[in-house]
């Protein structure tokens, strides 16, 4: 059985267009899917928390992370970190659905240990609330997850 041509962009970069289910696992050619962040999506930054904010409401935070991830690429330098740390904390997220609570961990520190120097709160974003909900989490990963259950991404945003 010969294995499927990989799908190319212009430039011959290899593409993933496989549909995905809500946690962003790549599904059987044909099967139907999740309705995908476009490939290059760069949001100003309200528009990318209030679509980030409504994916992760609908339990799908892999496709948060991409929506955080154009903001984070098109950031300038003072926000790089800020941008990046959300992700990770949506990945991080992502991970401990999926069930792998190493990566969660890690991805959850990483994200938390980005955001933590923007205690000013850039664009009303809880970065006490997010910090703290990241590092309780990857401690409470390592406990087991009976405990790590009860601990819930809060909004991304105190208001708005």
């Amino acid at each position: 059985m010969s294995t499927p041509p990989r799908d190319r962009d212009a430039r011959g970069r290899a593409l993933n267009a496989r549909p995905r289910d809500g946690l962003g696992r790549p599904l059987p050619r044909g099967s139907e899917g999740v309705e995908r962040v476009p490939d290059g999506l760069v949001l100003p930054p309200l528009e990318s928390l209030a679509a980030a904010q409504r994916l992760l409401d609908l339990g799908r935070p892999f496709h948060a992370h991409e929506v955080l991830e154009g903001t984070w690429k098109a950031a300038p330098a003072a926000e790089r970190d800020l941008w990046q740390g959300l992700a990770q904390l949506a990945v991080g997220v992502t991970h401990r659905a999926r069930g792998n609570h190493i990566g969660a961990v890690t991805l959850l520190r990483r994200g938390a240990d980005r955001l933590a120097p923007y205690a000013d709160q850039p664009y009303d974003i809880d970065v006490p609330g997010l910090v703290s909900f990241a590092r309780n989490t990857a401690q409470a990963l390592e406990f087991g997850p009976a405990i790590e259950a009860y601990l819930e991404l809060p909004p991304l945003r105190v208001r708005g």
